[in-house]
């Protein structure tokens, strides 16, 4: 579905809103394979590919993965991988496919390149490279979580020295190109879709540093992990660099690392050994739990609806209280409707209670500073933050 058609059915289904805190997936079979192409044939090799599957490898199987590492790969070696590792994730928990190398998009595919492709001209991509949604396919079978990892968006020499067919002619870009995947999966780009990532000049690039500060993080959700990896790449690269995370999950809240303990679930162990003459009463009512309302979705949030009518606007204010309102202007305005809703480390889940009453939904959300992209069931919408 279409940007346009989600941002219909989500006012009209009573869109954005939080999710509660869920417990952490019990410990399943985990799968990974990890692939780092340094030693191109035919241009220049690159020097960190090869550190950064290495390194990230060694984090996945200490996270219980079951990890396949093959570094500088040809065709048929990635190829064979790819079997392998779908086999594998059929029935597993989770499953990761790591690529670290050269990728590029031809006429609106994205293709992962090994080290053995001579790439002439654009029609050859079909038979010498790996195109991304056979990966995506690969990862899409498992019970919890499908995740690709891409560090492959950098200045690439492929497209400099090919030759353009007719039938796909397109402006030369650089990086990835945009993609959405479906079901349980996410895909992590090094650097936003029509950007390119840099090597550094450290052992490892900037992403994947990024990415192994934190991936071993314990108590931190997959989501929410992806959203600190963003961050120390904009600080560690000037702003220059801006990883992206495609596609979305479901409410339940998944941990590669371990879920938070219990002390973080509590917040509050310091009461529980305070001396019995300081308890209260067994008579006094107990504090209220705070709502679990990420403080950065507090506020009013607005879009612009486009239809055949001309556009309208939707604005949905979000209340630290755990409700929300909201109302629309113009021609094919959505039912003014309220209810409740959770929103905490990168999911949400909402019930309306009034206008739509008993209607639920539920996805994933980032918030970036004036602007929240919110997946759900329907698709992502962009909203910005209102000033009314």
């Amino acid at each position: 579905m279409n940007r346009r058609g989600f941002i219909l059915g989500f006012g009209v289904s009573a869109a954005l809103a939080g999710l509660a805190a869920a417990p952490a997936l019990a410990d399943g079979k985990r799968v990974a394979l990890v692939i780092g192409n340094g030693a191109y044939r035919d241009v220049p090799a690159l020097p960190n590919p090869a550190n950064d599957a290495g390194d990230v490898a060694a984090a996945l199987r200490r996270l219980g993965f079951a990890v396949t590492l093959i570094t500088n790969a040809s065709f048929e070696e990635m190829r064979r991988g790819l079997i392998a590792l779908g086999r594998d994730a059929a029935d597993a928990d989770m499953a990761v496919v790591f690529f670290a190398g050269h990728g590029m998009e031809i006429n609106g595919e994205n293709w992962l390149i090994p080290v053995d492709a001579e790439l002439q001209k654009d029609t050859d991509a079909a038979n010498e490279a790996v195109g991304l949604g056979s990966v995506m396919l690969q990862v899409s079978n498992t019970k919890s979580l499908g995740l690709v990892i891409l560090d492959a968006c950098r200045n690439n020499p492929f497209t400099a020295k090919m030759r353009r067919s007719l039938a796909l002619r397109a402006a030369d870009r650089g990086g990835l190109g945009r993609i959405e995947p479906v079901g349980n999966v996410l895909v992590a780009y090094a650097a936003r879709d029509g950007t390119t990532a840099l090597d550094g000049d450290g052992r490892n690039s900037p992403f994947s540093a990024a990415l192994l500060r934190n991936i071993e993080t314990p108590g931190i959700e997959v989501t929410f992990m992806f959203r600190n990896v963003r961050d120390d790449v904009m600080d560690a690269t000037g702003n220059e660099q801006q990883p992206f995370v495609y596609g979305s999950l479901s409410r339940r809240a998944i941990y590669l690392a371990g879920q938070p303990s219990q002390a973080d679930q509590a917040g509050a162990k310091q009461a529980n050994a305070a001396p019995a003459a300081a308890v209260a009463p067994a008579t006094a009512l107990p504090a209220p739990p705070p709502p679990a309302i990420d403080p950065t979705l507090v506020g009013t949030w607005e879009i612009m609806v486009p239809s055949d009518r001309g556009p309208s606007r939707w604005v949905w204010q979000i209340l630290g209280d755990g409700t929300y309102k909201f109302h629309a202007e113009g021609p094919r305005a959505a039912r003014a409707h309220e209810g409740t809703m959770t929103a905490m480390n990168g999911h949400w889940w909402l019930r309306a209670n009034k206008g739509l009453a008993g209607y639920d939904d539920g996805g994933s959300y980032e918030v970036r500073d004036a602007t929240a992209v919110i997946t759900g069931k329907l698709g992502t919408g962009y909203w910005k933050r209102s000033l009314q």
